[in-house]
């Protein structure tokens, strides 16, 4: 719906600027703006606009449907406190109903009421206004983010005249959706995506889990932003996670009940007052859950989160600081800057490192992949960087070796019989535990196949819902958790993101790869993907009847106009650090191996090679 489609006349909420808009009081009848400063009603937040602020007011007296319709979809952007204002375009018995808190349903611009249709059957005194749109995701209850392919949204609102205790009546909605229904503007300015955070299953080190809080305070809660973030953390983790992640905060923890705002003090320390289920947490647990929140608010905060002290009906249960919560981090080398590599024209493995006059050196590594034993296609360099793996042989072979010492290069690891080199390896990939990973891209025998620490034989990893689509490129998370897939399918390749699941004894492990959900369904086709973090990945693709582009996604889907890159032609390899210190990498065809640093554009570092990667 254009911005023209939409009635403005009284009844309309109101859009202010932020920095404005805290001067805002609602009276009864009206908004209270701002003596100065524009204010512009408008049908939807601009994209990109954050700072824009909506004030809800109620229907004017007499008001005509479709005036309570628009007001009533207005009021759903707002941050009005339990949507008291929404609820007033609503019967009693439709606001008791109603629970906006249910989930929401995101389209790709604002709900378009269209009619009414004419009355019909029982129905002979109401009217009805369907909704149109393009649905792209929804939001559950649980504030996991999931997007779909865009299809057709439809649903509807339902009005009724209702006696005002007078001979007068007034026209209020009876039916609607459940939940909110929001355009994508509207969405992302009352929304952020924050990472909260849990331990992969069994392990010492921290999993990312994106979910989507309100930027502001919640209307329904009434709670901020921080306390909202600890209020999904304690929630547990969302569903498609929870196999692959644990918890240590006891069953049923929970903020001290009327805990509605949390702040940190001069020394960004944190108090953080649990209930009594916290109480009977050992020592050890107790660190792990404080490492949990630190993490989750690092999203929340301008400068570093100092210490959080946990409390449980008032009494001290433990303090961690930040320093000491790095020994749980996601990718356990925080404080060291990892370095891009990168394969010359003879297919010898260098270091790629830029000096302060941004001019670049270039070492080739020691031993093998180095001294142009084997000619190399691709590469994966081990997460310790001490060893790497390497696919030569026109993709046929897979081999490993030490990078910091001179060594023979030993047997292939497998070899794909596969007739052409399309066909045959695909690039490795090295996981948290020390894994290394690689797909067979036989049409006669499709496999993907796991090294147990990068040696032995290979072992086979199944991977749930293929139903003949080819992996062709695969990339495995620092904490090991997930799994970033390039499939093809009917000449179309997509992003998928899987759970990888361990089971079994350690000597004889089960590892599977479960769920693969879209990563990238705005995406007609993506070329190349990297990890650029815990819970964000950098891809290569086009739209439908679009351009190559590069951008940044999260896993769960979602993206942002922030998250488009400068444009590069013809890109074949991308590859980012877990720091967002160090600058994306990527081979483009027409520039050579090339870096963005941030605030840049991208710079050639090396006219001529390929297959840039950081360690993983």
């Amino acid at each position: 719906m254009g911005a023209d489609r939409r009635r403005y006349g009284q009844g309309r909420a109101v859009r202010a600027p932020a920095v404005l808009g805290t001067l805002a009081l609602l009276l009864t009848g009206c908004a209270s703006i701002p003596s100065s400063g524009d204010v512009e009603p408008v049908k939807a937040s601009p994209p990109g606009e954050s700072q824009v602020r909506v004030y809800a007011v109620p229907p004017r007296d007499k008001a005509e449907p479709d005036e309570i319709v628009d007001g009533f979809l207005e009021a759903m952007t707002s941050d009005d406190p339990d949507f008291a204002m929404a609820r007033k375009y609503l019967t009693k018995q439709a606001s008791r109903n109603w629970q906006p808190e249910a989930g929401t349903t995101v389209l790709s611009a604002a709900p378009d009421p269209a009619g009414p249709t004419e009355p019909s059957g029982t129905d002979s005194t109401g009217l009805t206004y369907p909704l149109y749109g393009d649905r792209i995701a929804d939001v559950d209850s649980t504030h996991a983010y999931e997007p779909i392919t865009p299809i057709r949204y439809n649903g509807a609102i339902h009005l009724v005249q209702q006696s005002t205790g007078s001979d007068s009546k007034e026209w209020r909605i009876d039916r609607l959706p459940q939940g909110l229904v929001l355009g994508e503007s509207d969405f992302q300015r009352n929304y952020r995506s924050v990472n909260k955070y849990y331990f992969a299953s069994g392990e010492n080190w921290l999993v990312a889990d994106p979910v989507y809080i309100r930027q502001r305070i919640d209307p329904t809660t009434r709670m901020d932003p921080v306390t909202q973030a600890v209020k999904v953390l304690l929630d547990g983790p969302t569903n498609w996670l929870t196999p692959v992640v644990d918890s240590p905060f006891p069953a049923g923890t929970a903020l001290q009940k009327g805990t509605t705002s949390l702040e940190f003090d001069d020394r960004n320390a944190l108090k953080v007052p649990l209930n009594g289920k916290a109480a009977g947490a050992g020592r050890e647990q107790c660190r792990k859950m404080a490492a949990q929140l630190l993490f989750t608010l690092r999203d929340l905060t301008s400068t570093p989160v100092g210490q959080v002290e946990l409390l449980a009906d008032g009494s001290s249960l433990c303090v961690l600081s930040g320093d000491q919560a790095e020994e749980f981090a996601p990718d356990r080398t925080t404080g060291r800057l990892d370095h891009p590599y990168f394969l010359d024209d003879r297919g010898r493995l260098s270091l790629l490192e830029a000096r302060s006059d941004e001019s670049v050196d270039r070492t080739r590594v020691i031993g093998p992949f180095g001294n142009g034993d084997v000619k190399l296609g691709t590469v994966a360099v081990a997460r310790d960087e001490k060893h790497a793996a390497g696919v030569a042989d026109a993709a046929k072979s897979l081999y490993v070796s030490s990078i910091t010492s001179d060594s023979e290069l030993g047997d292939p690891l497998v070899t794909s019989n596969g007739t052409r080199a399309e066909d045959r390896l695909s690039a490795p990939s090295w996981d948290g535990h020390g894994d290394l990973w690689v797909a067979d891209r036989d049409p006669a025998k499709p496999r993907l196949l796991r090294f147990a620490q990068g040696v032995g034989a290979p072992r086979e990893v199944t991977v749930d819902g293929l139903d003949g689509a080819r992996i062709e490129a695969l990339r495995v998370s620092a904490d090991g958790v997930r799994i970033a897939l390039l499939l093809t399918r009917d000449g179309r390749t997509t992003l998928q993101i899987g759970r990888v699941e361990r089971h079994g004894s350690a000597a004889d492990p089960k590892v599977s790869v479960a769920e693969p959900q879209s990563g990238a369904p705005q995406m007609e086709t993506v070329t190349a993907v990297s990890w650029a973090g815990p819970s964000r990945l950098v891809v290569v693709g086009k739209e439908e009847g679009g351009v190559q582009q590069v951008r940044y996604i999260q896993t769960d889907g979602s993206t942002s106009a922030a998250g488009v890159l400068p444009g590069l032609n013809q890109v074949t390899a991308i590859a980012a650090a877990g720091d967002d210190r160090q600058p994306l990498v990527a081979d483009s065809e027409d520039a050579g191996i090339v870096r963005l640093p941030t605030g840049a554009n991208w710079q050639t570092m090396v006219d001529v090679g390929s297959s840039p990667v950081y360690p993983g």
